[in-house]
C-alpha cells in the first residue's frame, strides 16, 4: 500500500484523526443515497461527487473499498416527527402510478445523472424495500434490549431510556434537555412517551400504499432504520466511514448511532464525514424560493436563474474547487469560472499525452526538478489532509505551467530527466482523471473535424489568404475552440 499519512475530519470527535484501516487494508464506506421521488438536483451532486472522490483516492492508495450507497424508496415521510405521507407514495398518487414505478423512474434518472458526472457505481446499492426482513429483525433486537416500546402497532425508540446509559446527541452536539424543551406538540404525537422518540416501525392506515406484515401489525419501517439495517448487513456492526450531507447529521445519523448502540453495544461507525451545503446566490436552495435547480436543468440551461447550460464536468469541477466541509455558493459567475478552470485542466490533459521525452536537448536543471517534486508532494499532502481537493487543484495548475512550457518549447523535457518528466506527466494525468474524475467532454468525430479545419487553416495561412484565416479562427471560437498558432506547429485548444 502507498505510504500516506491520511487524516479525516471526524464529525463525531470534531477534529482531524489519523485514518487507520484493518490489515489487509479494507475500508467499509457507507453513504446515504437519495430518496427517489424527484429528479436529482445540485444538493444530490455534492455528496455524490464528494464521496466518489473519497472512494477514488482511497482506491488510488491501494485500499480495498467496499462502497455501499443506499436507495430510500420507503419510510421517508413528508411531515415532521414521523407524521405525514410517505414522499414516494404521495408522488405516486399525484402521478397515478404504483409507488415502485415512481421509485424506479427516479432511480433510473439518478443513475443517468451520476453517470454523466462520472461517479463510480457503488459496489452495493441496496434499497429499503428490499430489506424489510432485516429491518423487522433490527426492531425486534432493539425491543429485546429494552430501548423501544410498542403502541397501537407502531414501535418507537425510547430516547430517554437510551440516554440513561448513552449520549444521544453526541454527533450533532445537541443537548437532550434542550431538545425536549424546544419540541413542539404535533398532531399524532400522543402515542410517544416523549416528543424526541422516533419511529422504528409505523402502523399503516388502510389507505397507506406501502405496507408489510410485521409482528406488530401491518406497517412500514421508519426512515432511520434502513441505513442501520443495510450498513450492518454489508459492512458489519462497526465499519470505517459513514458519509452524507450535514443536513442528515440530525436526526438521521444521530438516530443511526442510537440504533447501532442499542443492539450492538458499540458505535457503528469509526469516522463520520459530512459535506456542507450548496447555496444559490447566498440563499439556501428551495422550491419556494424559485432557486431549486435540477441537474438536467443545469446541463441544458433550462432555468430562469441560468445564463447558459453547464456541462456535467463543469459541475463536477465546480464542486471540487471547494473543500467538502465548506459552504459552496452557486452563481453563474462561479460556474463560468469553473468552466474555464475545467477546460484549462483538460487542455493540459490532452497536450500532456502528446509530449514525449527528448533526451539531450538540455542539461538537467536541479531547481526545476526540485520544484516538480515539491508540487507533487504538495498535491498529495492536500488530499491526505481530509481530501482537500481545492488545494490539490491549485497544485495541479502549477504542474500545468510546466506542461504548457514544454508544449510551447519554452522548457525542454530534458531539464527534468526522464524519471521526473514521466512522474510529472503521470501525476498530472492520475490526479485529473483517476482521483478528481474529470474527463474530456467531446462530441462525436470532434477530433476529425478539428484536424480538417486546422489543415484548411494551415493551407490558407501558407497561401496568405488572411481573410480565410480569420474566418476559420472566428468560426472555431464561436463553437468553443481556439487556434494555437505556434512557431513550429499549429494546434487547437478549448476556449478558456
Amino acid at each position: 500500500m502507498k505510504s500516506h499519512n491520511l487524516k479525516l475530519y471526524n464529525t463525531l470527535s470534531r477534529k482531524k484523526e489519523n485514518f487507520e484501516a484493518i490489515n489487509p487494508p479494507f475500508v467499509g464506506l457507507y453513504v446515504c443515497g437519495p430518496t427517489v421521488y424527484g429528479d436529482a438536483h445540485l444538493g444530490h451532486a455534492r455528496p455524490a461527487i464528494t464521496f466518489d472522490t473519497v472512494n477514488r483516492y482511497l482506491t488510488h492508495l491501494d485500499y480495498r473499498v467496499r462502497y455501499v450507497r443506499n436507495i430510500t424508496d420507503v419510510g421517508h415521510l413528508q411531515g415532521d416527527a414521523d407524521e405525514g405521507e410517505d414522499k414516494i407514495a404521495k408522488k405516486a398518487k399525484l402521478e397515478q402510478l404504483e409507488p415502485m414505478e415512481i421509485a424506479q423512474q427516479y432511480t433510473d434518472s439518478y443513475h443517468r445523472d451520476m453517470a454523466l458526472l462520472n461517479t463510480w457505481k457503488p459496489n452495493i446499492e441496496p434499497r429499503a424495500t428490499g430489506h424489510i426482513p432485516e429491518q423487522i429483525a433490527l426492531v425486534e433486537a432493539i425491543l429485546k434490549e429494552g430501548f423501544a416500546y410498542v403502541v397501537n402497532g407502531s414501535v418507537y425508540f425510547d430516547v430517554m431510556k437510551y440516554n440513561e446509559t448513552n449520549d444521544y446527541g453526541k454527533l450533532s452536539g445537541r443537548d437532550l434537555e434542550n431538545l425536549l424543551t424546544g419540541s413542539r406538540t404535533l398532531d399524532g404525537q400522543e402515542e410517544k412517551r416523549n416528543a424526541v422518540d422516533f419511529s422504528l416501525w409505523k402502523n399503516a392506515s388502510p389507505e397507506h400504499l406501502m405496507k408489510w406484515e410485521s409482528p406488530w401489525g401491518v406497517g412500514f419501517p421508519g426512515w432511520h432504520l434502513e441505513c442501520t439495517a443495510m450498513s450492518s448487513k454489508y459492512l458489519g456492526k462497526t465499519f470505517d466511514i459513514h458519509g452524507g450531507g450535514m443536513d442528515l447529521m440530525f436526526p438521521h445519523h444521530e438516530c443511526e448511532i442510537a440504533q447501532g448502540n442499542a443492539c450492538n453495544h458499540q458505535d457503528p461507525v469509526k469516522y463520520w464525514m459530512h459535506n456542507n451545503m450548496i447555496t444559490i446566490n447566498g440563499q439556501k436552495m428551495g422550491k419556494s424560493l424559485g432557486n431549486f435547480i435540477t441537474l438536467q436543468e443545469l446541463f441544458n440551461g433550462d432555468h430562469k436563474l441560468l445564463d447558459q447550460a453547464y456541462s456535467p464536468m463543469t459541475i463536477r469541477y465546480f464542486i471540487l474547487t471547494a473543500h467538502y466541509r465548506s459552504t459552496l455558493d452557486f452563481s453563474n459567475d462561479a460556474l463560468q469560472a469553473a468552466q474555464k478552470g475545467y477546460k484549462k485542466l483538460i487542455n493540459g490533459l490532452r497536450i500532456s499525452k502528446l509530449l514525449k521525452y527528448e533526451a539531450g536537448e538540455a542539461e538537467k536543471d536541479e531547481e526545476q526538478i526540485a520544484q516538480v517534486e515539491q508540487i507533487i508532494t504538495n498535491a498529495y499532502r492536500a488530499m491526505d489532509d481530509d481530501f482537500n481537493t481545492a488545494q490539490a487543484i491549485g497544485h495541479l495548475f502549477n504542474l500545468l505551467k510546466k506542461i504548457n512550457s514544454m508544449y510551447t518549447g519554452q522548457l525542454k523535457s530534458a531539464v527534468f530527466g526522464e524519471e521526473i518528466f514521466k512522474k510529472l506527466i503521470d501525476t498530472f494525468n492520475t490526479f485529473v482523471s483517476d482521483i478528481l474524475g474529470l474527463i474530456e467532454e467531446k462530441s462525436d468525430h470532434q477530433n476529425e473535424m478539428l484536424n480538417l479545419l486546422l489543415q484548411l487553416y494551415t493551407e490558407a495561412k501558407t497561401a496568405r489568404d488572411y481573410t480565410k484565416v480569420d474566418e476559420i479562427r472566428a468560426g472555431l471560437k464561436e463553437i468553443g475552440f481556439v487556434v494555437k498558432d505556434m512557431k513550429d506547429k499549429i494546434d487547437w485548444a478549448y476556449e478558456e
